[in-house]
């Protein structure tokens, strides 16, 4: 069975360093590892739409904006089919079809969807389509026969989901569906980047993202505000590592080869963090250290961005291909789907001719 990734994002905004360590990082790796015959990545405006239906500009500006930060990031578009979810009209169909083998009080038992309900206030007034996104990823991911999806730990129930409806799709019409696997982030720090602020969750409304597209100064500026140890007044004082935001960041961006670079007094970040745990290290110290670290690792995006920005005609056509490429698959797919439901009644010659033995009696 060939390899498959299918992975994606919504486009409600530009991305951010949690989206990279959390998610993009690891792609780009995917990507050059060699070790997966395709690889299907969705920006997924329908989806988006699901809950911003009175704003779709919003998402009409954002696709090309994600499609910037996936080519900045170094997704390949001749090694990753980059694609945009609501060109591909095959979704629709299969997530009619899956509708009718998921029931309401288990789409209510879904621990993401009630998270996402909670935080947006939705309590009775929750759009069809957002209630009903499981079963919507459950096409996108089907469509494309993937056999592994990299996600966050927040999106476990939502893959064991789609792997409810392809168990329940194949028990019923045969063999057809693929059910995948999840590959989760491999640093525990880069499974919920926390915002600049300590609060559990980067949020454009909040203000507390460090974007992929920021500039040089904008991500200075983050990072010497970022909350630390709000004991830790003085340098003498003996610092706590546990919700100190700074030390996640370090502990998802941080390499070796830093700290000669960076910060010569210390070998590794062990010793940062026991120097800063018995006190006589200052926040200030740490927070330059954090800028230098995020400014290697984001001057290449930013520069792989600018050339990308020259020519955004060029981008809107890697899209159309992607999502051209994307379209055939799912097409295939779909008759997979119809066939085994027997719904193929044009393509069915079987059925035919039996009919119409069965009235020229």
């Amino acid at each position: 069975m060939s390899k498959i990734i299918l992975t994606g994002d919504r486009p409600t905004g530009r991305l951010h360093v949690g989206h990279y360590v959390g998610s993009l990082r690891r792609r780009v790796e995917l990507q050059n590892s060699g070790e997966f015959d395709k690889i299907f990545i969705m920006i997924a405006d329908a989806q988006a739409l699901t809950d911003n239906a009175d704003n779709p500009e919003k998402i009409r500006q954002n696709v090309v904006e994600v499609a910037l930060d996936y080519l900045s990031v170094g997704l390949d578009p001749e090694k990753s089919n980059l694609f945009v979810q609501s060109q591909i009209s095959e979704l629709t169909e299969l997530t009619f079809f899956y509708s009718n083998l998921v029931t309401v009080s288990r789409l209510q038992r879904n621990p993401t969807v009630k998270a996402e309900i909670q935080m947006r206030n939705f309590e009775a007034s929750i759009p069809v389509g957002f209630f009903t996104y499981p079963i919507s990823q459950a096409a996108d991911i089907t469509a494309f026969k993937a056999t592994t999806v990299p996600v966050g730990e927040d999106q476990m129930p939502m893959i064991e989901q789609t792997r409810e409806i392809v168990r329940k799709f194949n028990s019923v019409y045969g063999e057809t569906l693929v059910e995948p696997d999840i590959l989760l982030p491999d640093n525990q720090a880069c499974m919920r980047l926390p915002g600049t602020d300590g609060k559990a969750k980067m949020s454009k409304s909040l203000g507390n993202c460090i974007y992929l597209s920021d500039t040089e100064e904008d991500v200075r500026a983050k990072v010497m505000s970022m909350y630390t140890d709000p004991d830790h007044i003085k340098i003498t004082d003996p610092g706590k590592l546990e919700g100190n935001t700074v030390f996640t960041y370090l502990d998802a961006f941080s390499k070796p080869e830093h700290f000669p670079e960076f910060l010569p007094d210390y070998n590794n970040l062990d010793e940062l963090k026991e120097h800063y745990q018995r006190g006589g290290l200052g926040d200030v110290k740490v927070k330059k250290f954090l800028n230098n670290v995020l400014q290697s690792e984001l001057a290449p995006i930013r520069a792989r961005r600018a050339e990308f920005e020259k020519d955004i005609p060029e981008v809107y056509n890697i899209l159309k291909k992607g999502s051209d490429a994307a379209r055939e698959v799912a097409a295939e797919t779909l008759a997979d789907v119809k066939r085994a439901m027997k719904i193929n009644y044009f393509e069915d010659m079987a059925l035919i001719k039996e009919q119409s033995e069965k009235y020229s009696r």
